[in-house]
């Protein structure tokens, strides 16, 4: 197979819960971090406090999270854990099956190119919170990550957790060990920065301008020893019923500001609090927007609408505690806005699901 050029971009979701923003991706590749975590003492109820996922889901193959939980799952885990390290620690220790059908269909792929088309294809089967892409520049294989914005502090364990878990998968699927050539890291070093060289045995640049993961074109053309092509295209096919239909036409910035209002509902953060939180200057924010034909404002209305549809369709919340969570100090004001929004009143709305 010839190589060429792939360019797949996998987006972050901005989902509050299943039944606003469609299906969650499965719980998979995230049994080694529960492992580290309980191995320091704490339990299963700690690490998922706060995240809305049941105990019982862990073990569910059909149980699906949103972007939300997989980030609450983050914080909690950075703000518990006693050991730096954890990301790296629990991302050697991953294994192949882990990894469930997704797993199986990149070890049985006739080649590693094959293997990485499909990857990316179906890289949030493998539970990412970063858009991903893949591409041949010059005499070098990339995988980069884009739209870094509102991950703040947890972006160091979450680069840690994925990247360390992508090299042990890929040498389960090889079954041989993988040499990078670089990794770029738009953070500053850790104090454990020499960790990362022992891990990945690349140069490692931190303060990068990119987050890019370099590997020669020579490994593309590895062959994967449990090839098997009637095994991968059965894999595929299940990891193309697991995603289900997706709408990426979003833009990565809107997605990332819906998830922060829906993470804030009833307090929303004004635009200069986004700003900030994105790490962008107010004006760049709206540049931004503009860019997108949007602005900050149509955001957060479709945000409310989307909330006020969903309180209104499907719970017995009264007006008043609607329009509260909403963000409206007048109910009021909350049903004006929202026959404005829909050309309906709530009433309306409600009357239909009755």
């Amino acid at each position: 197979m010839p190589k060429q050029n792939i360019e797949q971009n996998i987006y972050i979701e901005a989902r509050y819960d299943h039944t606003l923003f469609g299906q969650g991706t499965p719980i998979l590749g995230l049994t080694s971090l529960f492992d580290e975590m309980q191995k320091q003492g704490y339990s299963i109820a700690q690490i998922l406090d706060g995240t809305g996922i049941a105990h019982d889901a862990l073990t569910s193959a059909t149980t699906t999270i949103s972007q939300y939980q997989k980030l609450k799952l983050f914080q909690n885990i950075q703000s518990l854990s006693k050991d730096p390290l954890i990301g790296l620690r629990a991302g050697q220790k991953q294994k192949l099956s882990d990894f469930g059908v997704y797993g199986y269909a990149l070890y049985s792929s006739r080649n590693f190119q094959q293997a990485v088309e499909l990857g990316i294809r179906h890289i949030k089967l493998a539970s990412p919170v970063l858009q991903k892409s893949f591409y041949i520049q010059n005499d070098a294989a990339i995988f980069e990550a884009k739209e870094i914005i509102a991950l703040g502090h947890l972006l160091p364990l979450i680069c840690e957790f994925w990247f360390s878990s992508m090299q042990t998968l890929i040498q389960c699927v090889l079954e041989a060990p993988f040499q990078a050539k670089r990794l770029l890291l738009p953070y500053p070093a850790p104090e454990y920065a020499d960790e990362y060289q022992k891990v990945f045995g690349c140069v490692v640049e931190f303060d990068a301008e990119v987050m890019q993961w370099h590997f020669d074109l020579a490994w593309l053309d590895a062959p994967c020893p449990n090839a098997n092509p009637i095994t991968a295209d059965m894999c595929q096919s299940f990891c193309e019923r697991m995603l289900g239909d997706e709408n990426d036409e979003e833009s990565e910035l809107i997605k990332t500001i819906r998830l922060i209002f829906l993470d804030s509902v009833g307090n929303f953060p004004t635009a200069q609090q986004m700003a900030d939180q994105l790490h962008l200057s107010k004006r760049t924010l709206y540049r931004r927007l503009a860019d997108l034909n949007v602005s900050y404002q149509d955001i957060l209305d479709s945000t409310r609408t989307r909330l006020a549809d969903e309180y209104l369709a499907a719970t017995t919340l009264s007006m008043d505690e609607i329009a509260e969570r909403l963000g409206f100090s007048d109910t009021s004001n909350f049903r004006k806005a929202y026959r404005h929004w829909t050309g309906n009143s709530p009433n309306q709305h409600r009357k239909k699901f009755a």
